[in-house]
């Protein structure tokens, strides 16, 4: 009995670290491509905002439209909606991301060059 207590708060602390680690590897963000994410992004309607209180995500299109999930799915939440958008604004024609508005015409072109590129299209924005 003795040298189970003497294991204990080294047992407990490698289940918190294992906790903590696990929790972190939950919440980490999807990887980017760099070129083809900041360039989609300029016309993404959604953006991370930093308060005071933590981070949520506000859009540029409707001023009312505010979320605040936790820490835990603040990233996964953003890249959902990031994803609905795209899947309706986002088309690729002969190699070439086309941007779209909301009423379907061009707002932009961009070549991908690339076949990383375009996996990461596919896999990110799901189209």
């Amino acid at each position: 009995m003795n040298s189970m207590k003497k294991y204990l708060p080294i047992a407990l602390l490698i289940g918190f670290i294992l906790f903590g680690l696990d929790a972190f590897f939950q919440s980490k963000p999807s990887p980017k491509n760099e070129r083809i994410y900041k360039t989609v992004q300029q016309y993404s309607p959604y953006y991370l905002d930093k308060r005071f209180g933590g981070l949520q995500i506000m859009s540029k299109e409707d001023p009312e439209f505010k979320e605040k999930p936790t820490n835990m799915t603040l990233f996964k939440e953003f890249e959902r909606l990031e994803k609905v958008w795209g899947e309706k604004h986002l088309k690729i024609e002969n190699n070439t991301l086309i941007i779209l508005d909301n009423n379907g015409s061009q707002l932009s072109k961009l070549p991908l060059h690339s076949k990383e590129e375009m996996d990461f299209i596919h896999r990110y924005y799901g189209i």
